[in-house]
């Protein structure tokens, strides 16, 4: 696994610097964001919409994920270490044993 990155891609730099609801416009307009592989850690991603996002990979150590419907969201390889997920409805492809293994221990989210 490489470590995560921070890429100049302007919709991620959205999401860093906390504009999730400009983010969620240029997203739901067709607008491509690359967010395989980023460092995403410690943000508030409470009010993400984030259906149909490629997440695989990525660094949510941390982060503010509750409520979130991540769904038909991909989030194979990504870990949530500490992250805040009450709430979050995840992939029907990882097992409640994946998530609790990534939550507690920082583990790589894997798909049945």
């Amino acid at each position: 696994m490489a470590t995560p990155t921070i890429k100049d891609d302007p919709l991620y730099q959205m999401l860093r610097e906390g504009h999730i609801e400009e983010f969620n416009q240029h997203h739901q307009s067709g607008a491509a964001c690359d967010l395989r592989g980023v460092d995403l850690r410690s943000l508030d991603l409470r009010k993400l919409e984030a259906k149909n996002l490629d997440l695989r990979d990525t660094y949510l150590r941390q982060a503010d994920l509750r409520g979130l419907d991540l769904s038909e969201t991909n989030l194979e390889g990504a870990s949530i270490s500490g992250a805040k997920i009450s709430g979050t409805l995840f992939p029907q492809q990882l097992t409640a044993e994946e998530i609790t293994l990534s939550l507690v221990h920082g583990t790589r989210m894997r798909y049945r």
